[in-house]
């Protein structure tokens, strides 16, 4: 079955959203204001101090898309296009002139959205070491960084199947030698993941622990 590709946020939200502060800047904390007489007609932008927080959005059948900033979610939620499903942990409330907004981790589309299927999954760091669970394709410790099976010295491609996670260790020892010539064997073989949420996870560096069931991936 081919991969879903993550609707494109443009494609999902009308309403404008303020820009990232300049780099190194700490983001200011502004609260939501409505236009107009109290008819909640649109939404000012809204600045948030938590800088580059994620939200996954929900189509209407739970079926994730993608991975949204904190301010496109609450935008989608003020508007009425979407719902929270699951909110931040601690609780934390927004506060404008007129309502209140808890703070999203989690967020449900209010209208279906179709989404085209898109096969290859890109190769990511964050993907390669969801795929690897975070362990050393020779040892099973913590993984670091990621290894080339074949060095690319020695005409490796980067391609998933020839891309494990490994340790800063065994990635040391190895440096540009084959696998047969220091006696190693892969603790699994390598494969393109297959899924329809792939593509989200191939992109997602520290994915909310709420978000793991709609993943397919169980809860720590």
């Amino acid at each position: 079955m081919p991969d879903r590709q993550p609707t494109p946020i443009g494609a999902l939200v009308n309403a404008g959203i303020a820009p990232p502060a300049p780099s190194g800047q700490k983001q200011p904390r502004v609260h939501a204001v409505v236009d107009g007489e109290g008819t909640g007609s649109a939404v000012k932008p809204i600045v948030f101090p938590w800088g580059r927080r994620k939200v996954l959005l929900l189509n209407t059948t739970f079926e994730p898309l993608t991975a949204l900033p904190l301010r496109r979610a609450v935008v989608l939620v003020v508007c009425g296009k979407a719902e929270v499903v699951h909110g931040d942990p601690d609780g934390t409330v927004l506060h404008s002139s007129t309502a209140e907004v808890l703070v999203p981790s989690v967020i449900r589309l209010s209208n279906h959205v179709r989404v085209p299927y898109r096969g290859r999954v890109p190769l990511t760091r964050a993907g390669l070491m969801h795929r690897d669970r975070y362990r050393c394709a020779y040892c099973g410790g913590r993984a670091e960084t990621i290894d080339h099976v074949v060095p690319r010295s020695r005409g490796g491609p980067h391609t998933w199947t020839n891309c494990v996670a490994c340790c800063a260790k065994c990635n040391h020892r190895k440096a540009d030698k084959l696998l047969s010539e220091l006696g190693w064997r892969l603790r699994v073989v390598p494969a393109a993941p297959r899924g329809p949420h792939w593509r989200l996870l191939a992109g997602v560096t520290d994915a909310d622990p709420q978000w793991l069931p709609y993943l397919g991936e169980p809860a720590a």
